[in-house]
């Protein structure tokens, strides 16, 4: 490819709206551009990261048996009211009729249509399975931003594995395993694999592969003593344990005028501290308003609550909702004597006594409450979000909570799909049983934003040999220059027949204009050839990471730069 042909529009400014370093680099490197909120094009050099991309994926499928197939992103909604999701998902499902009043939707995940698939399968001789797929996904997000890391269409590889026995489950899913961890090795990643909520996935397990960023959505606990890490969806610690003094027979009520936060009730004098109140939250969990109750200090998790309790719509109620149901205002509320409506704990509150929460009176609080003794607890679950320094639950060592980018999830779905579609093998015993099945992701444009966010540096991208969009660029100081024109047309013949992927920059433009638009673009090496080296006999060799040069004799220019480049690739 010759730079003068090539569509690159490089940037000198990042856009105004950009926060994310993966959205400003991408964007001025002329790798993407937005056509709507969460709609971003693919330039050529963001394509052909992403074929890169693709292709260290297919190879790594490849190896663990693996099969290709390419479904329809267009999806009828049959298969999804078989497996009940059409209802159990919400809005950020993209929903549309055609003309023959038929409902569709575009797929966010293909879990129905291979399941729907397998249902050929006939005999646990032809087990077990594994296919996959590299297609377009589509979802709603309510606020896409950060371009590929929260984008409303986006490339996945998702794949599906498909057994007799839960036995076969566990192998294939380690299989998967071990084939993202070479991915994102090769990709430069050195993703965290933690412990992770399955959500609307379903399943008994599933394990996210995150890359430790600042511009990440997604937190985890993790511990450095052990390895522990888990999604904060997921993740626990255990809490030094506490000693309760004994408190009065009954609650006491005390006035607490203008009191409405954990903080001020702390403050306030004959109060307690936030870790000796009871914080009371008003949920709509699929409609019916429901109580949760966590320690003053700590924070609910809501993904933990829809996995506690199965529940598809969570909701924070309304004002009016709180005040209907337990006639006070927030800041004000507690769960002593409530009858009519639910009420969840939090596992650190379990056996708690002498502890004050609201009194459902506006300015009244109640001390003394013993949960036991004086709340009615339908039942009891781990609902608070772990915090920095917390004891790591298998070590004790301090938890660190960092922000993460996903880029790979993996779940065991077992027969969740297969029962509720229908697709079953005949077993040794001639029986028929439901095919155990496994779930498996990566995002092909959130691995490449991954990547600049882990690497870049003050002049740009710093892409690895193996997804970088050009392995190599030739920079021809002056194309005017007969001899210096000639000498890089020929090495830049000499490395397309070597196999190596180069651009030759033949514009006529300013060096300092090459060399900055090389770096922003992330190109790992470049050739600099010049009227004044070719005077000594010498190109310049120059290696984007780290800024290395070399001066080499213009005869070993193709080899040596050859040689760099492969011992780079993966």
């Amino acid at each position: 490819m010759r730079w003068s042909k090539a569509f690159i529009p490089t940037l000198r400014d990042a856009p105004a709206d950009a926060e994310a370093v993966s959205h400003k680099l991408l964007v001025r490197a002329g790798f993407i551009r937005q056509l709507a909120a969460g709609l971003y094009s693919l330039l050529p050099l963001g394509q052909r990261t992403c074929q890169k991309i693709a292709g260290i994926v297919r190879q790594e499928m490849d190896k663990i048996g693996a099969q290709e197939f390419l479904l329809p992103a267009l999806l009828p909604s049959d298969v999804w009211k078989e497996s009940g999701r059409w209802s159990a998902i919400g809005e950020e499902m993209f929903r549309l009729r055609d003309r023959g009043g038929a409902d569709l939707c575009l797929g966010m995940t293909h879990e129905e249509i291979f399941t729907s698939l397998a249902r050929e399968l006939r005999s646990y001789k032809e087990l077990p399975q594994i296919w996959y797929q590299i297609q377009l996904n589509s979802r709603d997000e309510p606020r896409p931003k950060s371009v590929l890391l929260r984008a409303r269409e986006f490339a996945m590889k998702d794949s599906y594995s498909f057994d007799l026995e839960r036995a076969g489950l566990d192998f294939a899913f380690q299989q998967h395993l071990d084939a993202y961890r070479r991915v994102f090795e090769r990709c430069g990643l050195e993703p965290v694999a933690v412990e992770a909520s399955s959500g609307m996935m379903g399943g008994a397990e599933s394990v996210e592969f995150m890359v430790p960023s600042d511009a990440g959505e997604d937190w985890i606990g993790a511990c450095g003593a052990c390895g522990y890490a888990a999604n904060v969806e997921k993740a626990t610690s255990e809490l030094a344990p506490v000693e309760d003094a004994d408190g009065p027979a009954a609650p006491e009520r005390f006035a607490t005028p203008r009191v409405r936060t954990i903080e001020q009730l702390a403050a306030f004098a004959g109060g307690a501290p936030a870790e000796r109140q009871v914080k009371t939250l008003v949920y709509a969990l699929d409609g019916a308003l429901t109580l949760i109750l966590l320690r003053g200090d700590h924070a609910l998790n809501e993904q933990k609550l829809a996995d506690a309790t199965g529940a598809r719509q969570i909701r924070p109620a309304t004002a009016e909702e709180v005040r209907g149901a337990l006639g006070a205002a927030p800041g004000s509320l507690g769960a002593v004597g409530v009858r009519d409506v639910p009420v969840l704990a939090d596992e650190a509150l379990r056996g708690r006594r002498n502890l004050t929460t609201g009194a459902n009176q506006d300015d009244f609080h109640l001390r003394g409450v013993d949960l036991e003794r004086d709340v009615a607890v339908g039942a009891w679950h781990d609902l608070r979000q772990v915090a920095e320094g917390e004891p790591c639950p298998a070590c004790g060592a301090a938890l660190r909570v960092r922000k993460t980018i996903e880029v790979g999830h993996v779940f065991k779905l077992g027969t969740r799909y297969s029962e509720a579609l229908g697709a079953t093998v005949l077993d040794g015993d001639g029986k028929a049983v439901p095919l155990v099945m496994g779930s498996y992701g990566i995002g092909l444009g959130r691995t490449m934003a991954a990547v600049v966010e882990a690497c870049p540096d003050e002049n740009g991208i710093v892409w690895p040999v193996s997804i970088a969009p050009f392995e190599l660029a030739i920079s021809v100081l002056n194309p005017n220059d007969a001899r210096t024109s000639e000498v890089g047309a020929r090495l830049y013949e000499a490395l397309r027949g070597a196999g190596i992927d180069v651009v030759l920059d033949d514009r006529d433009e300013r060096p300092g204009v090459k060399f900055k638009d090389a770096e922003l673009v992330g190109i790992p090496y470049r050739l600099t050839v010049g009227p004044k080296g070719l005077e000594q006999g010498k190109v310049e060799l120059v290696r984007r990471r780290g800024g290395a040069r070399r001066e080499i004799d213009v005869g070993k220019a193709a080899e040596v730069a050859i040689e760099s480049v492969l011992e780079e690739r993966r």
